[in-house]
């Protein structure tokens, strides 16, 4: 019997190498003669480099770059000196996580570490970079990354912005003299999970900058903002085709490394899957075990679990799911995995539920495991 381990993070409690390692105790429990393999994975956002790293020869490089509020703190990307690629988490510099609550506000967070970022793998000699861009804490359209690689964001007066989204209702003109030359030389891969465009209902503003912090009041200006930042990428003929799926990813930073590093989407699944070598890792695989934090109908539009799913059924092979929520509805649930369960209880606090996802995960992995109906050999 082959058990194939191929889940993303828990946000917020477990990374994707420690839920794998709960879940080979688990599963070993159950069925300790199995062949069981770990394969920690990522659909870009934190965790990418953690999922690469080790199929990857390269090493970590760190420095202090600017928060979202712009103050420092530290953030590290890989580069592999042989290939001259570097992969870069934005979330390490602008992320989500590295705020408190009280510091959530996309009308004025920013990107600009992610730009500092960017130039230290450039300084590291890198002319390919893989840019994971989920869990940003803006929603600036990547304007802060720009401002940081030598971009000016001008006002009607000629003035240089200040960073965030909500000073981008100002926005006049972009003045790329004197940006990065490097840029126009390296190629950027934007590793994005979701699908959504810049702007509309399903866009940045309206479906991701209340989980940042946004009120409703917010919402109309935030939209304003970044309608008006993409005015300008148009009447310059910085942005074509003029809209792509996945440009609101990350507070439109996917639209904004398309204007400014004439970056090309990827799947982040779909890259991770195919640069750690999962098709060839499924070979022979009776199961294969995926999970994330919280499972929803975001999980069907280009996140891991739902990539991996699909990559599994191409070979006949049954998905089980461990989620630590679960609020998706049941035909999609039906539709990609043959189990679902759900790790933490039902209407326990979610400090409760994250202070025991290790133990929640290892009692609901075990559970599934022996309940779970193997295909019997021809």
């Amino acid at each position: 019997m082959k058990i194939v381990l191929a889940p993303d993070k828990f946000k917020h409690c477990l990374t994707a190498p420690q839920v794998c390692s709960v879940l080979q105790e688990a599963f070993r429990s159950v069925y300790p003669e199995a062949e069981i393999i770990s394969c920690p994975m990522s659909d870009g956002g934190d965790g990418l480099i953690l999922s690469l790293s080790g199929v990857l020869d390269g090493h970590l490089c760190s420095l202090t770059v600017s928060s979202p509020v712009r103050q420092p703190v530290n953030a590290s990307f890989f580069v592999c000196p042989s290939s001259k690629t570097a992969v870069i988490e934005m979330a390490s510099a602008s992320g989500l996580a590295l705020l408190s609550p009280h510091q959530y506000d996309p009308l004025h967070n920013t990107t600009y570490g992610t730009g500092e970022l960017i130039r230290a793998a450039l300084d590291a000699g890198a002319d390919k970079i893989i840019l994971g861009i989920g869990g940003s804490a803006a929603n600036d359209g990547g304007a802060g990354m720009a401002q940081a690689l030598g971009f000016r964001l001008l006002d009607r007066e000629g003035n240089d912005l200040p960073c965030g989204c909500a000073p981008l209702s100002e926005l006049v003109y972009i003045d790329a003299s004197h940006a990065d030359s490097r840029l126009a030389k390296t190629l950027f891969i934007a590793a994005c999970d979701v699908d959504n465009p810049l702007l509309g209902e399903n866009g940045a503003s309206r479906v991701f900058a209340p989980q940042k912090g946004a009120s409703p009041s917010d919402i109309p200006l935030l939209e304003a903002a970044l309608s008006n930042l993409a005015a300008v990428w148009r009447r310059q003929s910085m942005l074509s085709p003029a809209e792509m799926p996945g440009d609101g990813a990350a507070g439109g930073l996917g639209a904004g490394l398309r204007a400014f590093c004439h970056a090309r989407f990827r799947s982040g699944a779909d890259l991770v899957m195919e640069l750690v070598g999962f098709r060839e890792i499924l070979s022979g695989a009776d199961l294969v075990v995926t999970g994330e934090g919280c499972t929803d109908e975001q999980t069907f539009h280009g996140k891991l679990c739902s990539r991996v799913a699909e990559a599994a059924q191409r070979e006949n092979i049954p998905v089980m799911l461990l989620s630590g929520a679960v609020d998706a509805p049941q035909e999609l649930l039906d539709r990609y995995f043959a189990c679902v369960r759900r790790v933490s209880p039902r209407d326990i606090p979610l400090a409760d539920a994250l202070g025991n996802a290790e133990n929640n995960l290892y009692h609901a992995a075990v559970s599934a495991a022996a309940a779970f109906p193997f295909r019997q050999p021809s």
